[in-house]
């Protein structure tokens, strides 16, 4: 099951070629964006926020079109409405455009206050594991440490032999709420992005008294992005295709459809007991096809390279070190 990917380099450039194969196939249209951080090749640790230009190939530069704008998706957000009328309005200008060959592209949020999972929310994935469909959301967390570049490796810890897969749908929050009502859940929602929530399954079935924090949170455990898909751009979020490819072969493969706790049902039950504020970053369930419900159980070794990919938000690929 190993791609022949023989060197960074053509890592790489396998990567630019999905890139761009994949903003080709989206054909975005309306008012929506497609927001994401990078750094600009020899630049050090400068992060920017950029808008992806609709044939791939290009990003606009925001704090380029305009040094007063934010570094960082997660300020613009805070921004409000105006952060969201600028970033259009610099994509329309069609200046300050940077290659994307010339950037490395970051998760699309960077230090989030919280990162919100939810456990069991896929009625396959339940069947899966013969196990009965919550009546409530199950919810856990990863720290924000936990989160990488949607093209970063993942690191395999020596605490764990059992590091397995899962990708999900993720959405971000764009505006402060407590107590949300669910007809109101989606005003709060910025856009939708693709995540990976790998999973320690040796810490989460059998150690630290089977609690499930740790083992979702060693460093590297979230690769996000490619961008951040504003929510006018996506038709609906609970009607993607969402799979998930180990090498080269299909190890998940399902729909969003079958998510139990839809996003706006998540937003209204987890404000009731936090505050919720912009940037933060809720992953919503994986479908079946994970590792340890393999028989025998597969998990990820040195060497592997795992796409996760949902329908009309891109890939993100990841080898695993």
């Amino acid at each position: 099951m190993r791609l022949p990917l023989r060197s960074c380099i053509f890592f790489r450039s396998f990567i630019a070629q999905k890139q761009t194969a994949d903003a080709q196939k989206r054909g975005l249209s309306g008012a929506g964006m497609r927001l994401v951080q990078f750094r600009h090749s020899g630049e050090g640790d400068c992060v920017r926020v950029g808008v992806e230009q609709s044939d791939g190939q290009g990003v606009v530069d925001l704090k380029a079109f305009d040094p007063s704008m934010p570094s960082t998706v997660r300020e613009l957000l805070q921004l409000g409405d105006k952060g969201l009328e600028f970033a259009q309005r610099a994509l329309a200008s069609g200046q300050c455009v940077v290659d994307r060959a010339n950037i490395q592209l970051l998760p699309p949020i960077l230090a989030p206050e919280k990162v919100v999972c939810v456990g069991m929310n896929y009625r396959d994935h339940c069947l899966e594991q013969n196990a009965p469909i919550p009546k409530e959301p199950i919810i856990f967390s990863k720290f924000p440490s936990a989160l990488t570049g949607p093209y970063d490796d993942i690191i395999l810890p020596p605490e764990s032999q059992e590091v397995d897969w899962e990708v999900e749908l993720a959405f971000v929050i764009g505006r402060r709420g407590k107590h949300i009502k669910e007809e109101d859940a989606l005003s709060y929602v910025a856009g939708f992005t693709v995540a990976n929530d790998v999973s320690a399954r040796d810490w989460q079935m059998r150690r630290n008294g089977k609690q499930w924090l740790l083992s979702k949170t060693f460093d590297s455990f979230c690769p996000l992005g490619p961008a951040l898909v504003t929510a006018d751009a996506v038709n609906d979020p609970h009607n993607l295709g969402i799979r998930c490819l180990v090498n080269g072969d299909t190890v998940q493969s399902s729909n969003t459809s079958q998510m139990i706790f839809k996003t706006a049902a998540l937003i209204a039950w987890v404000s009731q007991i936090v505050t919720l504020t912009p940037g933060d970053v809720f992953l919503t369930g994986t479908p079946p096809g994970v590792g340890v419900f393999r028989n025998p159980p597969i998990f990820l070794k040195k060497g592997d390279v795992v796409e996760c990919q949902i329908d009309q938000l891109g890939s993100i690929i990841n080898k695993v070190i």
